[in-house]
């Protein structure tokens, strides 16, 4: 091999050397930058739990409104219960006929428990009507005994069928004493608004892709779940209440 040569493969070898010193501490930053992305990841992973934790009452869900005609019970409960319905949901239903008058007699005919409805319609424009139908009602403070005479007409299996007919017999069934003004209201976009409103807290606030969904304290339950399950989530949070 020549002088010119073994020159010519002297600077190849050192230009490699300088590529692969550059690679190596572009590789070991990018390794770095990679970690601290990773942690940066868990970190805020390991924060979403504390952020579901805030309560009701801390997110602004519990309304305590002493003028909601769709709520039951002292405005001062130290317990609120929300519930995310439709009245075609045959889930729903059960917990209104199974669930709500032992819920009544035991803890909001006491005081320690407010329960406050949400209208959520996921089942169509019916959804809406029946919606609409029972806020009408409200309107003439007939709302729970039109919740009452829906539910108890609804299957136990399927959806509620809503028709223009049954939404008139189901007012006259809950006594609501003025049938014209009711007539007016349930075109009233006011009521509409409050129905539009319920829903988008449902979806954006709670994260509900369903009916019934309930909220209590910092916990979301979703579906008819047994009654001693509710009595259980009172009790813990009356208890925790009562530690405060």
């Amino acid at each position: 091999m020549t002088g010119s040569n073994r020159r010519v493969l002297t600077i190849v070898a050192a230009v490699a050397v300088v590529v692969l010193l550059a690679a190596g501490v572009f590789l070991s930053k990018g390794n770095d930058e990679s970690a601290e992305t990773s942690s940066s990841a868990d970190a805020t992973a390991e924060q979403s739990p504390a952020q579901e934790s805030m309560t009701e009452e801390e997110v602004g869900l519990v309304r305590r409104d002493v003028d909601d005609v769709t709520a039951m019970g002292d405005v001062d409960a130290p317990v609120v219960l929300i519930e995310y319905s439709d009245y075609r949901c045959p889930f729903c239903g059960a917990f209104a006929r199974d669930t709500m008058p032992t819920l009544i007699e035991e803890y909001i005919d006491s005081g320690t428990l407010r329960f406050e409805w949400r209208d959520f319609p996921v089942f169509g424009d019916e959804s809406v009507k029946g919606a609409m139908a029972a806020r009408a009602a409200g309107e003439q403070d007939r709302y729970w005994e039109y919740h009452d005479a829906m539910y108890a007409d609804a299957p136990e299996r399927g959806h509620l069928e809503i028709t223009d007919a049954k939404i008139m017999d189901w007012a006259k069934e809950a006594d609501v004493p003025d049938l014209e003004q009711f007539e007016q209201d349930l075109d009233d976009p006011q009521l509409r608004e409050k129905v539009e409103a319920d829903s988008r807290e449902a979806s954006t606030e709670v994260g509900a892709t369903g009916t019934p969904t309930f909220v209590i304290g910092d916990q979301r339950v979703v579906g008819a779940q047994p009654t001693d399950t509710f009595r259980d989530l009172i009790d813990d949070e009356l208890a925790a209440v009562e530690d405060e």
